[in-house]
């Protein structure tokens, strides 16, 4: 892959894409991990004066604020700080009040609740900007479904979406993201300690050599195709349940 080929491509693609949907520039979220900084890094460069960061803590650990104020400052991307402390709390006491699920899985279903709330400060950022949501999700997370449904899935154009995660990290050396986010542990924030490879349960590397050859350990191959089995929902809008002609017909 020519990375800057590539980057110029999306450049393109993605100034295109907004001029095609009537919009003026674009919003996305900045975690202080690699997806987010390659995606911005991008993003300012096809809009340099019409791009918006946000940064949304959300019971986060402070060194992802930290490193995506870092990005940030040293790219001259304009960038917002919306804390989700509170209403995350609120929703969370509000939703524990009428429906208290077991310890193991009420731990995701509250940690779920924070990208949903960032797709909510997204969009109304986006709205009030004319701007189109840009996605950070790679190539690798889409095809397993690794996201939040409505989430960080929920947005309006994936950037990344045809790129495995090695291939981003490949933009991100290109691009000078600092090295203090390339090395960290790719990580969703849901909670204190949580990395993508540690909730999968296999490591990029492997999968990304799945997608590219077919091939790898049969275990963990196994826990791929189960993995994109279970979240084949997340991969299409929602189903419409159309009429049968007859019922139209009153017969």
């Amino acid at each position: 892959m020519n990375p800057e080929a590539v980057v110029n491509y999306l450049v393109e693609w993605l100034r295109n894409e907004v001029a095609e949907a009537g919009k003026s520039g674009v919003v996305l979220g900045v975690s202080g991990g690699v997806d987010s900084a390659v995606a911005a890094l991008i993003a300012k460069r096809a809009f340099p004066d019409q791009m918006q960061a946000l940064l949304l803590p959300c019971e986060s650990d402070l060194t992802d604020l930290w490193h995506g104020q870092l990005l940030a400052e040293q790219n001259d991307i304009p960038y917002q700080i919306v804390d989700l402390d509170n209403p995350y709390l609120l929703l969370v006491q509000q939703f524990e009040a009428y429906l208290k699920a077991d310890q193991t899985s009420g731990k995701l279903l509250k940690a779920n609740i924070k990208p949903r709330l960032r797709m909510l400060a997204l969009y109304y950022a986006a709205q009030a900007r004319n701007y189109l949501v840009v996605g950070t999700s790679n190539k690798s997370e889409l095809s397993v479904g690794y996201s939040t449904k409505y989430g960080d899935s929920a947005v309006d154009l994936q950037l990344l979406g045809d790129l495995l995660k090695r291939e981003v990290f490949a933009l991100a050396a290109y691009l000078k993201v600092p090295e203090v986010i390339i090395n960290k542990p790719p990580s969703g924030g849901l909670w204190v300690g949580q990395t993508d490879e540690g909730e999968m349960g296999f490591t990029y590397e492997e999968l990304d050599d799945y997608l590219s050859t077919g091939q790898g350990n049969a275990e963990v191959v196994a826990r791929i195709e189960a993995m994109m089995k279970a979240n084949q929902h997340k991969q299409r809008l929602p189903r419409v349940a159309v009429l049968p002609d007859y019922l139209r017909q009153g017969q």
